[in-house]
């Protein structure tokens, strides 16, 4: 089981990223192989090359695929650029953009408590079409009309259980098993068979907000939320029937969970709090084991992303601590970037295939170095555009 101290408990609904706790973390007594910055850079280079700025509203989600970046914002449109320069987009018609997965479609979860689900239709117009939501008009007027199907989802408030009742704050997708899970303000998470358009599983996880939901290794997810606590689920099928069963509240805590990353290669998973810190767990025979705690930031951590031996924190201290992991699953601050003028809301992270100039070009060509783009979202209403170019590792 997780080797990790759990501390008093305190009003959930007072927990938000942006109540602030200055006072001592649960984790300060851990190990001191943490976080250190590094001295020698060792080939190691971040730059920011580029910033995206349309003037409607804070940007809450983003996703990339490829050459092609989707973002989210108050406004209710889901921009597309194309070589940082905006491409295409489409709108909808309430809620604004929270969260957005990719696969071979667009899912976009809302305020409203609806998740959009968009393709691309025309090559030549560069235009999406929507082609539903979740859940569909027909499941939901059908659920309705079944008082069995009615749970509270407030005080002296019944409604259908397979739709949110709050804003959709986060999704992931199980590609594998076609399987949508989506967590809600409202305290859920859904799980939804994308064959169908149906939602098949309603979990009451937290006692307040989720936050944050990352789709794990070994058939597990795990939750983050408002109520300070990360959750690790285990998908169980019996047949024809699948449920998703608590295996271990691996964090228990006074602050916030604000985020979650999963790096699936090397089993680990890491999470934000809204005091700052970064705590992760690595994969071990007995379960998850506690491994640290990454200190690099003043306030809340906003979002993560976690790819190779590189994990990054966005934070609402507007900064983006960029981390290396080592042998032993020790953690070096390699780089922080600087360039919102507002708190990091998301974040994500591609192989960088674009064409260099000179020695570093080389370099990277011959595969003597690794070269990423990461795309970092803020509530300033813009898009920075990094490069992260470091030496190839074997990890």
């Amino acid at each position: 089981m997780a080797a990790s101290p759990q501390s008093g408990s305190a009003s959930p609904f007072a927990l938000s990223p942006w109540n602030q706790v200055s006072g001592a973390s649960p984790w300060t007594q851990q190990p001191a192989e943490e976080s250190a910055m590094a001295n020698d850079q060792g080939g190691w280079d971040t730059s920011l090359i580029g910033s995206l700025v349309r003037e409607e509203g804070h940007i809450y989600s983003l996703a990339a695929s490829g050459d092609l970046l989707y973002t989210g914002s108050d406004s209710k449109n889901i921009r597309v650029w194309k070589d940082m320069k905006e491409y295409s987009g489409f709108k909808s018609n309430s809620g604004l953009v929270k969260s957005i997965v990719l696969g071979d479609k667009i899912f976009t979860g809302h305020q409203d408590g609806k998740i959009r689900i968009w393709k691309f239709a025309d090559q030549k117009k560069k235009t999406y079409k929507r082609l539903g939501s979740l859940p569909t008009t027909r499941d939901y007027l059908k659920s309705s009309m079944n008082p069995k199907t009615y749970v509270e989802v407030k005080k002296n408030r019944n409604a259908p259980w397979i739709k949110h009742h709050d804003a959709v704050s986060c999704m992931s997708l199980e590609d594998e098993e076609g399987l949508l899970y989506s967590g809600s303000w409202d305290k859920t998470v859904k799980v939804w068979k994308l064959s169908e358009n149906k939602c098949i599983e309603s979990v009451n996880a937290h006692d307040d907000a989720v936050n944050a939901l990352v789709v794990g290794f070994d058939g597990l997810v795990f939750t983050g939320s408002a109520d300070g606590t990360v959750k690790a689920w285990r998908r169980e099928v019996n047949g024809k029937t699948m449920k998703h069963a608590l295996v271990d509240t691996v964090l228990k805590q006074d602050n916030a969970v604000t985020s979650l990353a999963v790096n699936v290669s090397a089993a680990m998973v890491y999470a934000g709090s809204s005091d700052g810190l970064v705590n992760f767990w690595e994969r071990e025979k007995s379960f998850m084991t506690y491994g640290g705690v990454l200190r690099g930031h003043k306030l809340a951590v906003l979002c993560l992303a976690a790819v190779a031996n590189l994990v990054l924190s966005g934070s609402a201290d507007n900064s983006i601590c960029v981390w290396r992991r080592e042998e032993g699953a020790v953690h070096v601050c390699m780089s922080v970037l600087n360039g919102h003028s507002g708190p990091v809301k998301c974040l994500a992270i591609e192989v960088d295939n674009g064409e260099g100039e000179g020695e570093e070009s080389a370099s990277v060509n011959s595969g003597e170095m690794e070269r990423w783009r990461v795309y970092s979202g803020s509530l300033d209403k813009s898009v920075k555009v990094w490069r992260i170019v470091q030496p190839k590792t074997t990890q």
